[in-house]
């Protein structure tokens, strides 16, 4: 029984790893190249300009994506959330992120990594704003922090 069960999980471990490949995938083997700076950002809530996004591939409202995001200056996101891991690259200005650990900016060329359910706070610097590459491996959600 317990052999039996072992089996199963591990089945469907490698159907889990296999339909995500899947997903990310489906581009159909074609390159992708957008400019940041030329790249058609929508806002991400209608009739909000603060936060707005470019999709790259994939879907952020359904799924695995990879998008270009500009925060406003001085936009503050709020304590939050994720579900799923949120992999960022700063292209321009700064993505300011905050938790227990202290402050770190995100400038152009830089990395961050947020692991899902990682309570943070984000927003862009007060000046400049922030332009950033965004990827996850999940839909995108923001779980306000009580």
């Amino acid at each position: 029984m317990r052999r039996s069960l072992l089996m199963v999980a591990v089945v469907v471990a490698m159907v889990g790893a296999w339909s995500i490949g899947r997903l990310q995938g489906q581009q159909g083997g074609k390159v992708i190249f957008v400019d940041s700076s030329k790249a058609s950002y929508t806002p991400m809530q209608p009739g909000n300009p603060s936060v707005t996004t470019a999709a790259l591939w994939g879907d952020q409202n359904t799924g695995a994506h990879g998008t270009f995001s500009k925060f406003a200056p001085g936009y503050d996101a709020g304590m939050h959330t994720h579900t799923s891991d949120v992999w960022i690259v700063g292209i321009k200005g700064a993505y300011v992120y905050k938790d227990d650990a202290g402050e770190k900016r995100i400038g152009p060329g830089d990395f961050l990594r947020v692991p899902g359910g990682h309570k943070h706070w984000s927003g862009g610097d007060k000046k400049e704003g922030a332009v950033f590459y965004e990827e996850s491996s999940g839909k995108f959600d923001l779980i306000p922090a009580k």
